[in-house]
């Protein structure tokens, strides 16, 4: 298949697509959970059976990318190997192995007229999917939605198209070997923008729609979705190093939370150093960035602890970078260090190193992020790290979704009312 392909109009193609999905959906919410256990079972069977297929469809990808000046870490985002797909094929075996999300009674309350009310958990019907770089969220999408009976509509990006119509595939013939209609996994064939648009006017079809990507992307869809938004901003996460921290130990949480993989979303962006800090404490963590080849701005105290560190702008704070860059600030003390995440950070994923208790508390209990860490890597934040088996982004909203979003943050629940005759009284 080829992009570029679609000849109807947008509107049409995913008014087809939408209605297909949710017929599929209302099959998909019925099946029984052993079903779709092993069906998951047999899709990351599959993945591996098939990793030549999709390393030949990934190399094309690759191939495609060498004209258009993607960063290393867009690169790396979007480069597959065995091992990469055995770790995705492992994911979709933790997710069939997961407790089933669906029917689970969340409240049961008698009332005193005798009537039972119990608040149950159901999918929420059709998902729109819209992300870039990552072939992989189309096997972690396509296995959670499954898995919490939720029929999807998959758009990923125009660079990573041959993969993730190689892993559609896969899934299209698992689906049919258990007889499962094939629009309760959909992607949509053509890398035309229009269709993106199109998706996100389909709020008679699609019930919530989930960006996973940029800036531009996130706001794009946020700012023309008709229906609610599942929103994944972008990672301009940080580390404060309090004046309590270990030093050896800060030195590798910083290393791991910045370097271990700088494209990912829970990449440190922003290191703030207490001005209680010693010198020394300093100066060997930044020795330790600019010898892994890791490019550093700081403001003027930070400047002066190494003369390869540049100026750091206004726009630097706000940054994320999905690269070997980094900002650094002094603030002064917890206090100040809330303050500064809480104005620039994106609400993702921020860290406290401290010995402290009290210190880490406050800080963890006052910054206003989806997920706060302490004494940990941010690069932790992710649902499989959360025991979630995979996620679909990391939800940086308040409402519905917050954090990584997986099987539970997938469904949404009704009421069931039990009586034996009850009536009102006027």
């Amino acid at each position: 298949m080829q992009p570029n392909i679609i000849k109807k109009d947008s509107d049409s193609v995913l008014s087809d697509m939408g209605a297909a999905a949710k017929k599929a959906s209302a099959i998909l919410a019925q099946a029984p959970k052993d079903l779709i256990n092993q069906l998951l079972k047999d899709l990351a069977t599959a993945l591996k059976g098939h990793a030549v297929e999709i390393l030949a469809a990934n190399k094309r990808d690759l191939d495609n990318t060498k004209d258009k000046n993607l960063s290393p870490a867009l690169i790396d985002r979007l480069k597959l190997d065995e091992e990469r797909i055995e770790a995705m094929a492992n994911s979709v075996i933790e997710i069939a192995n997961l407790p089933d999300p669906i029917g689970e009674i969340l409240e049961s309350t008698t009332r005193p007229n005798g009537l039972i009310i119990d608040k149950v958990s159901v999918p929420i019907g059709v998902l729109g999917m819209i992300y870039e770089s990552r072939p992989n969220v189309t096997i972690d999408a396509a296995a959670l939605c499954l898995k919490s009976r939720n029929a999807v509509i998959l758009r990923g990006g125009s660079e990573c198209f041959y993969s993730n119509q190689a892993f559609h595939d896969i899934i299209v013939s698992c689906l049919e070997q258990h007889l499962l209609p094939r629009a309760c996994v959909s992607m949509v064939p053509d890398t035309d923008r229009s269709l993106v648009g199109a998706m996100l006017r389909a709020h008679e079809f699609i019930d919530v729609i989930i960006p996973r990507g940029g800036k531009n992307l996130t706001a794009m869809v946020m700012e023309q979705a008709k229906m609610p938004v599942f929103a994944h901003l972008d990672g301009n996460c940080h580390v404060f190093i309090h004046a309590s921290a270990k030093a050896d130990f800060a030195l590798e949480v910083v290393r791991n939370a910045k370097l271990r993989r700088t494209g990912i979303c829970g990449a440190a962006e922003s290191l703030l150093f207490d001005t209680a800090l010693e010198d020394l404490f300093a100066e060997n963590i930044i020795t330790m960035l600019l010898v892994e080849g890791c490019a550093i701005v700081g403001d003027e105290r930070v400047q002066k602890l190494d003369e390869r560190i540049q100026p750091a702008t206004e726009e630097d704070w706000r940054t994320e970078y999905l690269d070997k860059k980094i900002s650094i600030k002094y603030v002064d003390g917890v206090e100040a260090a809330i303050a500064h995440i809480n104005e620039y950070g994106s609400h993702h994923t921020d860290a406290i190193l401290a010995e402290d208790s009290q210190v880490a508390e406050e800080f963890q209990n006052r910054v206003d992020s989806a997920i706060v860490m302490h004494n940990a890597s941010t690069q932790f934040a992710d649902g499989g790290e959360f025991g979630m088996g995979a996620e679909i982004g990391i939800g940086t909203g308040k409402l519905h979704a917050r954090g990584p979003v997986g099987l539970r943050q997938l469904t949404t629940f009704k009421y069931l009312v039990k009586g034996n005759g009850q009536i009102r009284p006027a």
